[in-house]
């Protein structure tokens, strides 16, 4: 269990009760504001939109006033009770109704910008429409269907109606048109319409005067669903007015968030009783709670003033009254290197003088003992380096004598055939065989453990092959399939040709056939440089196998005496290429001998991927 200092436990109690503080002060200060500042944003966006709403209203007012004063002239009721060939009467009340709206319109100046036409349909087929664009008194006849559309969708109560739409295909879009029915001169049934378009550009200098932000939008939609206005760049989807109609009959008149075009704002929308249009005020939530964020921010970071502050006094009082056990711990620190060394008494009487004193106090005695450990030590140490010397020149010795345990049986032979050569002919295979065996000989007669290259082992094994082929009379080639990248891995000198002899003395008992194979292949395994020796031979039987596998777990030099089964020249050179790889590279190291019997055997040499270099 990891150990608290006392100054770790007086500066964590320190900061608990500070952290605590601040953060319980920080958190019931931001919830708070933000809670007053979350109500004061939606009472700010509910004025603007009532105050949107009452202005709009006063606006369409404005025209109801001129739509009634159309509605109840009697010219136009009388135009309604005319007969379609009566051109006489039309003429007359069509001047009349043109007197009339001129004489409206141009008495009230405001009026007279903004209004972009009048015109009066009856179900006779008569209308009168009066272009306030061009100045001119212009006869149309309004379209059946357009007609028939206006007096499906105006009810006949007398109330005013709202639409989308103009009389002129180029200014749809750009107008509002307030449709009423009207009855007839005898005041019986509705015989006819009024409508009045008056431009959406005066009205929206309304909306536009709301203060709503650089990413906040203002726009209205009729009770069909059809936008009235909305901002240049913005147009409300069929999925959001959907959206703002569900939120309103689920909370009524209050806000409501919905993630829109990926952000999140916030809505306030507004149901006018007058026109039934609904005016939406949307704006984004991160724009409307960036005070919240400063007062976050100012919270964290005056806080984490405050607690630097606090843990800065908390350090200078704490260090305070620890400087003198501090003192004492470096002393003790001192004292576990090594360094022996006393704490200088400055006549204290207090607890902390008599731990002082009571620690030179023991600082001395141990001192006195440690001198005396040190002596014993050295004189084992120097005993434990003598007997390491006399086993490192044992391990010298050992390997030199491996190294040295040469065959003699193959000399002989190479020198017999050398003299039959000499004898018999003068030609260039005597030249050959003693270049080889010369080759063989001076690297042969190296007795340090430096590792080689496989390289220089095959090279050797090439010197034997020569020697081997005048030997036998016969070519022989060795199958090499090690990879280029592998030939500079470092090995043991002298355990691959071995390892081929042997081939040739156990594999092929009964002489080199046509079919006769020896393989030489190198891989990296699991950390491990192996190169495998495999030939098609004979194999090995059972129970020698067993005993040469013995053998190798012994990680012994091969004795000289034969043991029963065991053929001398397999078993020592097999028993030595094993041990002179133990002997550099260590024991988990070394041979394997895989066969099976009448079919051929492995010899796989284990080294390590890396070797680290041992010279002795």
């Amino acid at each position: 269990m990891r150990k608290r200092t006392l100054a770790g436990q007086m500066y964590f109690h320190f900061s608990i009760v500070i952290v605590l503080s601040l953060a319980s002060v920080g958190t019931v200060a931001y919830i708070q504001s933000s809670r007053a500042l979350d109500h004061q944003v939606e009472q700010y966006m509910d004025q603007m939109i009532e105050s949107a709403s009452y202005q709009t209203d006063i606006y369409l007012q404005t025209y109801e006033l001129l739509s009634n004063s159309f509605s109840s002239n009697q010219d136009v009721r009388s135009l309604f009770e005319i007969g379609p060939d009566d051109p006489y009467e039309y003429y007359y009340f069509s001047n009349q109704i043109k007197k009339f709206a001129s004489n409206s319109i141009e008495s009230i100046v405001p009026l007279y910008r903004q209004l972009n036409a009048i015109y009066v349909v009856g179900q006779n087929g008569k209308s009168v429409v009066y272009d306030n664009q061009n100045f001119n008194f212009l006869n149309t006849d309004l379209l059946p269907e357009k007609y028939d559309y206006l007096m499906t969708m105006v009810p006949n109560d007398g109330r005013i109606v709202f639409f989308d739409m103009s009389l002129r295909p180029e200014d749809q879009g750009t107008v509002i048109t307030m449709v009423r029915k009207v009855r007839g001169a005898s005041y019986g049934s509705y015989k006819g319409i009024v409508a009045i378009e008056f431009k959406l550009q005066e009205l929206a200098k309304i909306w536009d005067r709301l203060n709503i932000g650089k990413d906040g939008y203002f726009f209205i939609i009729d009770d069909t669903g059809s936008r009235i206005y909305h901002p240049p760049g913005f147009q409300p989807d069929d999925e959001l007015i959907r959206n703002i109609d569900s939120a309103l009959r689920d909370s009524g008149d209050k806000a409501f968030s919905a993630h829109y075009q990926g952000e999140n704002r916030m809505f306030v929308a507004r149901k006018s009783e007058y026109s039934n249009w609904q005016l939406v005020v949307s704006m984004p939530v991160d724009e409307l709670r960036k005070p919240v964020s400063i007062i976050r921010t100012t919270t964290l970071l005056v806080g984490l003033a405050t607690l630097v502050l606090a843990m800065w006094l908390a350090f200078r009082f704490g260090r305070s009254v620890l400087a003198p056990i501090h003192v004492l711990k470096d002393s003790m620190r001192e004292t576990e290197k090594g360094n022996w060394q006393r704490i200088e008494e400055i006549g204290r009487t207090d607890e902390i003088g008599g731990l002082i004193h009571s620690y030179n106090l023991m600082v001395t005695r141990l001192s006195e003992m440690i001198v005396r450990v040190y002596a014993a030590e050295l004189e084992q140490q120097k005993g434990a380096m003598k007997i390491q010397e006399a086993e490192l020149e044992r391990h010298r010795a050992e390997f030199q004598t491996l190294q040295l345990q040469i065959n003699p049986h193959f000399l002989y032979n190479t020198l017999e055939t050398i003299n039959c050569y000499a004898i018999v002919q003068d030609s260039h295979e005597i030249t050959e065989m003693v270049e080889a065996l010369a080759f063989m000989l001076r690297y042969s007669i190296q007795t340090n453990l430096e590792e080689i290259r496989v390289a220089n082992e095959l090279n050797h094994v090439r010197n034997y092959m020569i020697i081997l082929q005048h030997r036998i009379d016969r070519e022989f080639e060795i199958d090499v399939i090690i990879a280029p990248m592998l030939l500079l891995e470092k090995m043991v000198r002298l355990t691959l040709q071995p390892i081929i002899e042997n081939c040739f003395q156990h594999a092929f008992p009964n002489g080199i056939e046509p079919h006769h194979t020896i393989c030489v292949d190198a891989r990296k395994d699991n950390g491990l440089f192996q190169v495998i020796v495999e030939d098609n031979g004979v194999g090995i039987s059972p129970s020698r196998l067993e005993l040469l596998r013995e053998q190798l777990q012994l990680n012994r030099l091969a004795e000289e005496e034969v043991r029963p089964g065991f053929d001398r020249r397999g078993g020592i050179g097999l028993m030595n290429v094993h041990r002179r790889i133990q002997m550099v590279f260590g024991e988990q190291y070394g041979l394997s001998i895989e066969s099976e019997w009448g079919r051929g055997s492995r010899i796989t040499l284990s080294m390590p991927d890396k070797p680290s270099k041992l010279n002795i």
